[in-house]
């Protein structure tokens, strides 16, 4: 009884039950079931968006400095951390397959038509905004992925006509991608389009209980039942669904994080989320001054089409049957993405994952043990190797200190071992990139491959890559044994002018021993 009292105190002073009464018996149309329910997962998908999103910005730190060891550590060392980033990276996905199917449902309906003009046009802008959650959230991890991604986006904004140069400077911060664009994007993602989310999707929902949903195509006999518990049953199961696939998702699949943003590796090929790759493949057939046509007139006229289908399909009938021009459309439209995105996929580079260790890493690993750098680079000694301020530095800083250490701090060099070969300096940097992006201590080696392993590290990396790590100046060696066997490998590496004239590698016939040369030709030619 003093329950009921309170309750009814609250209620006197707020509405409350008349609030409740209002949500949830609404009456729906005979005939509504599970075709109606993909509105409210999407509701609960971004309300689970909005909650990971707080807890991320607990711990990340937007600035080029920290932004990538901070989503480093939510992964790998807070509690539940790699969940919670899974389901905010999951979840976008979720998001837009839940708004795509949910718009393809209305349109199949018909549930656009007057008097829900501006019920589908809201609709259409929540589509664009949750785009552009994806798109600004691309460049917060501060990855090579993310960076170049991001260098590739506002490039497009520079295509533009008129105003391209302005909206470029603008999402930039200054001349150059750095911490003002990272801050800008984050202010954007953080909130800037929360409160427009919040706004249009408040809007849409009123707009949607002013006029009611539209039920289905052909009138079903029955008078009409209430929201709850009818339908709110429907909703809750398949939010539920739902929730047990994203949640599957972000237990069992770790976000990708590639290797720190690295602004000098301008030869990195970023490759987009899957639903933003039909608009990267199509700016492959709209090159030099045609690329406006691929990335403001096509989505624009695709935009204004959407927004404005109810006003050029005025009919009352619903039937797809009579509405042949707007199916046959959207499922051209629907196909053409389909073809884009396969084709993205296709053209699309594999990159290597960073916390793989490749030979060259390995290699790495064993000349810092064995080269005398162990004795300063520790945690807790004179130079932490893992430490911010390290790992920082340019890679041609890096390089330059392994080579000749005295050169840049007087007084380290070490005789008389003193600096190390370019190729074992690259090696080095193959090692503090792969254990700063997560890679656990390297496997041990034996044997040939051991050997190999040690010649790849000292004599190649400077020149060649393997597994992503090395240099670019001569052929990639990942896949050497697919082209070539052993025999032509080993005439190769022993004298290059006797295979090819024109060759400019040199030779390391007189530098290796037969037994470093097998170990080395046999490591190459089993790589298929």
């Amino acid at each position: 009884m003093r329950l009921r009292t309170i309750v009814d105190w609250i209620d006197a002073r707020t509405g409350l039950r008349a609030a409740r009464s209002h949500l949830l018996d609404e009456p729906l149309p005979a005939g509504i079931g599970w075709w109606f329910v993909m509105g409210s997962i999407l509701l609960f998908l971004l309300g689970i968006q909005l909650l990971t999103g707080v807890v991320l910005t607990m711990y990340y730190v937007p600035a080029p400095d920290h932004a990538y060891d901070s989503v480093r550590f939510i992964t790998d060392r807070l509690s539940f951390g790699r969940i919670i980033r899974g389901l905010h990276f999951f979840g976008a996905s979720f998001i837009v397959i839940a708004a795509v199917v949910h718009m393809l449902r209305v349109v199949l309906f018909g549930s656009y038509k007057k008097p829900r003009e501006l019920t589908w046009m809201t609709g259409i802008l929540l589509l664009l905004i949750i785009l552009g959650f994806a798109l600004t959230g691309y460049l917060l991890p501060w990855d090579q992925k993310a960076y170049w991604a991001t260098t590739v986006t506002i490039n497009i904004a520079r295509s533009a006509p008129l105003f391209g140069e302005s909206v470029a400077s603008l999402i930039r911060g200054g001349p150059d991608l750095g911490a003002l664009t990272l801050l800008r994007w984050y202010t954007a993602h953080v909130f800037l389009l929360p409160a427009a989310l919040i706004g249009f999707v408040v809007a849409h929902l009123y707009l949607m209980r002013r006029h009611g949903i539209s039920g289905p195509l052909q009138p079903v006999m029955g008078s009409p039942r209430p929201f709850y518990p009818y339908q709110a049953v429907k909703d809750t199961v398949a939010m539920a669904i739902a929730f047990a696939v994203l949640l599957t998702f972000a237990t069992s699949f770790r976000v990708p994080l590639d290797a720190v943003a690295d602004p000098s590796d301008s030869r990195y090929v970023p490759r987009p989320e899957w639903y933003f790759l039909s608009l990267f493949q199509l700016l492959k057939y709209f090159p030099g001054p045609l690329e406006p046509i691929a990335t403001i007139v096509i989505p624009g006229l695709v935009v204004l089409a959407l927004l404005l289908l109810p006003l050029f399909d005025r009919r009352p009938n619903r039937h797809p049957r009579e509405r042949r021009m707007v199916t046959s459309g959207f499922a051209a439209l629907g196909v053409a993405i389909v073809v884009l995105t396969f084709l993205g996929f296709k053209d699309s580079p594999a990159h290597a994952d960073p916390a793989h260790w490749g030979p060259i890493a390995i290699a790495g690993h064993e000349f810092a043990q064995h080269q005398q750098c162990t004795t300063c680079h520790r945690v807790g000694g004179a130079a932490n190797p893992l430490s911010n301020t390290r790992l920082r530095k340019t890679p041609e800083w890096l390089v330059a200190h392994v080579v000749d250490p005295d050169t840049i701090v007087p007084g380290s060099r070490r005789p008389p071992r003193g600096g190390m070969t370019p190729s074992q300096a690259q090696s080095i940097l193959s090692y503090m990139r792969t254990i700063r992006a997560g890679g656990i201590p390297p496997p041990s080696l034996e044997g040939e491959a051991h050997v190999a392993t040690i010649v790849l590290g000292t004599y190649c990396a400077n020149c060649h890559m393997i597994d992503g790590n090395g240099r670019h100046e001569g052929p990639d060696l990942t896949q050497a044994g697919e082209k070539r066997d052993s025999k032509w490998l080993r005439a190769w590496i022993s004298d290059p002018e006797a295979v090819d004239p024109d060759a400019q590698m040199p030779s390391f016939g007189d530098r290796l021993s037969p037994e470093e040369l097998t170990a080395v030709v046999n490591y190459l030619a089993a790589r298929k």
